[in-house]
């Protein structure tokens, strides 16, 4: 055993030891479709200047959205019910009470200039302010503020002083970021500092110019900084400060006495922003999972068998080392687990499918490396198992770290740009990729070495997996099929496919799921207890297959279904009445969309930036040709998955959105592994006609595409027909996808590639090892072999 491949196997055992210890010692947190969790009924309220109506009752809704994001509640459900209710469902919520409270707070920030002692008096004759308290819309104690003047207040400072204030001089909408830090040096305790926008920043310098012209020790020097007509702070303007100088910094800290989560709290409502009306908790109870515990039981036998028959499947087809891949791959799955218990992300069953279909697509990279050695044992059939294997590794390498960088990059622009289950799908995503490529290129290569060593494993070319070239490859090198000689008639198909998928969107339309229309939310009392499960069963039995059925508070039922009028609710009630007896409907509410506009419009920008710098990035990597011709079949995939849907009926809802995003991926890694050898290959060949060059990466690289589309569409079988109706959309996307996205990296790619190559002026690549600096004639430096002692006779 060599000492890197000693490194890595002690790597490797630690973080499995690691993982395995995060996996017993702490619990998921689990989705409303799991789980159940929370919901918080919010009703708007008018204020003084906003009506609240549906226009400012949905963009508090998207505020609502960016806190909940901040208190790391991932996968939240936010609807708009009738014109001015919200309806939030938070999963797995550690303090409910605490986040209803910071969901619920107006957060309206001011700064004001202090111009005095207090000396008004409310109106109701009661004790100045900061003797008395009223409960505010939050729900929270407040002292009473009473006017001293026009646009003035009187408020009580932090110790309870009165102090006369002036009108506002600065909003919240003025700052652009909010932290909160802790002061250990200087004994202030925690704090909230915050960072002014441009033109905020003058106003802030103005107001504290103007406070510095008082002597210290006036509260004349003071500002006041008013969150929901209370003081959180008020601090004196340093000495050191001139008058109408001001603060420079366009920075300022709000100190007091926090804790921990109160500082926490004001900096995430501060950078969230103010609700545009106040909003009232009317409501706030327990409900139960979306799914029954049948669905998930159904589910997750179904993404074990798919697992265990990709398992099967690569150990049939690279024997030996197959079989160490395949361990390898149940350490992926451990490692990527572990990752998402460590960090808190809330797994549904959807993203729970995605993970395990992760599995069967992270043996791409072992593929990969795997079919390289197949070819350099092809090549040089007397060169030791242990020689072959590293080169493969090598020579893989590129594709691998290519590939994977894309992912990287549109999952961070995802987790960064988006929102709601858009950020929360970036970050699994992160999670899969990083732990796919230890798992490749540590674990596996580790095992497949130390099995490489053993003179058995070595001598016998039958039992390693790639001592022999295997069935597909043997077929594709004796065929020597021509494909490229046309390379037009492939987009020409292409076109073709599409042209039918978008008269499927323009005929049939597409059938938009609840998340993205609204509909009806109706909760039952039944005179006898009914199961979720029968109550599932029996509407879908009624037509009503769609409908999501949960338990609300003491036993009720709350279904929420889409477009619903009012025979179909009575419908709905008599198919459960048949099970519950006398039945009455406690709640009937329109409600609006979840994925609302404002969240799909940050998705699809998220998504557009993510296309534009993985354009980028390969333009970089590879050539701008093969940049483009990577994200033309990516949008290629994109419509026909999309039209299928329309074509077959389907719903298009936040699963469909989630498997979309996993075919963008699918795609683009497919793409870049065939351009990666025809960039090799040309290299290398530089005299040699492009289409050639293209025939021989193809052929070269469709037994990586078949074996990596096959281990992935086990398990998206198993998922479509033993799942059950709660996966068998996602699985049947991702199939379609798959499918697709295999067919347009040969047929869509490469001929758009050698269309566009037609009229590009660029040479070829440099040979690989061969940099643009290099001058020519100079001798090109050759990684020499581990095992290689140099020695030649």
């Amino acid at each position: 055993m060599t000492r890197a491949t000693a490194v890595r196997a002690v790597l490797a055992v630690a973080v499995l030891l690691a993982s395995v210890v995060i996996t017993l010692t702490m619990s998921p947190r689990l989705g409303l479709d799991l789980q159940g969790g929370t919901r918080i009924v919010l009703q708007a309220h008018d204020s003084d200047t906003v009506t609240a109506d549906r226009e400012t009752t949905d963009r508090t809704l998207e505020v609502l959205r960016q806190r909940i994001d901040s208190l790391g509640v991932s996968e939240p459900t936010l609807t708009r019910s009738g014109e001015d209710r919200i309806i939030v469902e938070l999963p797995d919520v550690q303090d409910p009470r605490q986040a209803a409270e910071v969901i619920g707070r107006t957060a309206q920030l001011s700064f004001h200039a202090v111009e005095g002692p207090g000396t008004g008096k409310p109106e109701t004759g009661e004790p100045p302010a900061g003797d008395s308290e009223t409960e505010g819309t939050d729900g929270r104690k407040k002292p009473p503020a009473s006017d001293t003047g026009p646009g003035d207040l009187t408020l009580p400072d932090e110790q309870g002083r009165s102090l006369a204030l002036g009108p506002s001089r600065l909003s919240g909408a003025g700052v652009d970021d909010a932290t909160a830090a802790f002061d250990a040096q200087g004994g202030a305790g925690w704090s909230v500092s915050l960072t002014f926008r441009k033109d905020a920043g003058q106003d802030w310098k103005k107001l504290t110019g103007e406070a510095a012209c008082h002597p210290a020790g006036d509260d004349r020097r003071r500002v006041a900084i008013v969150l929901d007509e209370k003081v959180i702070s008020s601090p004196q303007v340093d000495p050191s400060v001139g008058c109408r100088v001001g603060l420079p910094s366009g920075t300022t800290q709000i100190t007091g006495s926090f804790s921990a989560d109160e500082a926490r709290d004001l900096a995430l409502l501060i950078k969230g922003g103010a609700l545009p009306v106040p909003v009232e908790i009317v409501e706030q109870r327990t409900v139960g999972p979306t799914l029954g515990a049948a669905a998930i039981e159904a589910s997750a036998q179904a993404a074990l068998i798919g697992a265990a028959a990709t398992a099967l499947f690569i150990t049939v087809v690279y024997r030996l080392f197959g079989a160490l891949a395949a361990v390898a791959l149940g350490a992926y799955g451990v490692i990527s687990y572990a990752a998402l218990v460590a960090l808190g992300v809330t797994l549904t069953l959807p993203g729970l499918a995605g993970f395990v279909l992760a599995i069967g697509m992270a043996v791409d990279a072992n593929v990969l490396v795997f079919e390289r050695a197949r070819e350099e044992c092809a090549d040089r059939p007397k060169r030791s198992l242990r020689s072959a294997l590293t080169t493969g590794f090598q020579k893989a390498w590129s594709a691998v770290a290519d590939s994977n960088a894309t992912t990287l990059i549109a999952a961070g622009l995802l987790f960064f740009l988006g929102s709601g289950p858009v950020k929360g799908f970036g970050v699994t995503l992160a999670i899969g990729v990083v732990a796919s490529m230890f798992s490749a290129l540590v674990i596996a290569r580790a095992l497949t070495e130390i099995a490489a060593n053993r003179r058995f494993v070595s001598d016998y070319r039958g039992v390693n997996g790639i001592g022999r070239p295997g069935a597909v490859r043997a077929w594709l090198v004796r065929k020597d099929p021509r494909l490229f000689r046309r390379p037009l008639r492939w987009l020409v198909v292409s076109a073709a496919l599409v042209a039918v998928a978008v008269a499927g969107i323009v005929v049939r339309g597409i059938d938009l799921g609840v998340e993205f229309t609204g509909g009806r939310l109706v909760e039952y009392s039944t005179s006898r207890p009914v199961d979720v499960e029968t109550a599932r069963d029996t509407l879908a039995a009624a037509g009503f297959k769609d409908a999501e059925v949960t338990t609300a508070g003491d036993g009720d039922l709350s279904v929420r279904t889409g477009k619903l009028d009012n025979d179909g609710e009575h419908a709905l009630r008599s198919a459960l009445a048949e099970e519950g007896g006398e039945t009455k409907k406690v709640r009937d509410e329109l409600i609006g969309p979840s994925l609302g506009d404002e969240l799909r419009r940050n998705a699809l920008i998220a998504l557009g930036v993510a296309v534009a710098v993985q354009l980028a990035y390969l333009a970089v990597r590879f050539r701008w040709t093969f940049a483009v011709a990577s994200v033309v079949a990516m949008v290629h995939d994109v419509i026909l998955v999309v039209g299928a849907f329309a074509w077959l009926g389907r719903p298009v809802d936040g699963i469909f959105l989630a498997a979309l995003l996993t075919v963008i991926g699918y795609s683009v890694n497919d793409s870049v592994v065939v351009f990666d050898r025809v960039r090799e290959l040309w290299g290398t060949n530089r005299k040699t006609p492009l289409d050639t060059i293209a025939r021989r990466a193809v052929l070269q690289t469709v037994p990586r595409t078949v074996n990596t589309g096959m281990g992935a569409l086990f398990i998206l079988a198993a998922l479509a027909v033993l799942g059950g109706d709660s996966l068998a959309d996602f699985a049947i996307a991702l199939l379609i996808g798959i499918v697709v996205g295999t067919w347009s990296s040969v047929f869509t790619a490469v001929p758009g590639a050698l269309a566009l190559e037609r009229s590009a002026k660029a040479p070829p690549p440099p040979a690989p090892g061969r940099g643009k600096g290099t001058a020519r004639g100079k001798a090109r430096t050759v990684r020499r072999d581990p095992l290689d002692n140099g020695a030649r006779v």
